[in-house]
């Protein structure tokens, strides 16, 4: 499932904050995107959830444009964000955070709740276990029953990216995952990423880690004053003198 991210413009009054973006992932690609603060990285991604409405452009999805959806029916198409501070449901249990993700639950409306009993109970079972299946194997095990809001930063950007998963994702946009994250639980997250890659699920990464992010993806996007600067191979991207004026202040 290709995305495709054409030509994209957004003015916030005299500010372009995205002059002509254009790039594209295949499916199950492993993309990396940086760039200083202000570069437009957080903006590309609210268009291209649909958080955003570009001044001119076109992002899609497989065969299909995704103008005129809305976040949430992007993401019923596959595509699913991150954000950099988890919105997570902090009253809520890390099971429960990840139930509620699940989508198309009859017992959310009255007629299915009153009306149809038995498909409720089947269904919520299944949420259940899936929910159980992603805490397994995202490590949330010990944190299962504790409110969203006592998690640590890493637990709930594992906790952010298990309820893209209760969506069943194609494609993942991460913003930051890596930020205010010990570097045990970044490790951890690098390996969930690599696994849920392995499985075909693509991600395209937004971090300002870059030891972590480099060692992660084989492809490295940099983004300066809203167009994309250098793409390639990482090592090689870092190495153009033009990102290291842009990005990394000149310095080798």
């Amino acid at each position: 499932m290709t995305l495709a991210i054409r030509n994209i413009r957004v003015a916030f009054g005299g500010f372009q904050a995205l002059d002509g973006v254009t790039l594209s992932m295949a499916a199950g690609d492993l993309v990396g995107l940086i760039g200083p603060n202000g570069a437009g990285k957080s903006t590309l991604f609210s268009v291209v959830s649909g958080f955003i409405a570009p001044d001119s452009g076109e992002v899609r999805f497989g065969d299909a444009p995704l103008d005129g959806l809305s976040p949430s029916a992007r993401a019923r198409t596959g595509l699913l964000r991150t954000f950099q501070v988890p919105r997570e449901f902090s009253h809520l249990s890390v099971r429960d955070n990840l139930r509620a993700a699940a989508p198309g639950q009859v017992g959310e409306g009255l007629v299915g709740l009153f009306f149809r009993p038995g498909e409720v109970a089947r269904q919520e079972r299944a949420v259940t276990e899936k929910a159980d299946a992603i805490i397994a194997f995202l490590k949330l095990d010990r944190v299962a029953d504790v409110p969203a809001g006592r998690l640590s930063g890493g637990q709930k950007k594992l906790l952010e990216l298990g309820r893209a998963l209760m969506v069943e994702p194609r494609t993942i946009l991460l913003d930051e995952p890596f930020a205010g994250v010990n570097p045990v639980l970044i490790a951890e997250i690098v390996e969930r990423i690599r696994e849920l890659n392995a499985r075909g699920i693509g991600f395209l990464v937004i971090e300002h880690d870059l030891q972590a992010l480099t060692r992660l993806v084989p492809v490295l996007h940099v983004m300066d004053r809203g167009r994309i600067l250098a793409s390639g191979d990482p090592a090689a991207v870092l190495d153009d003198p033009g990102v290291r004026a842009a990005y990394l202040g000149g310095v080798a």
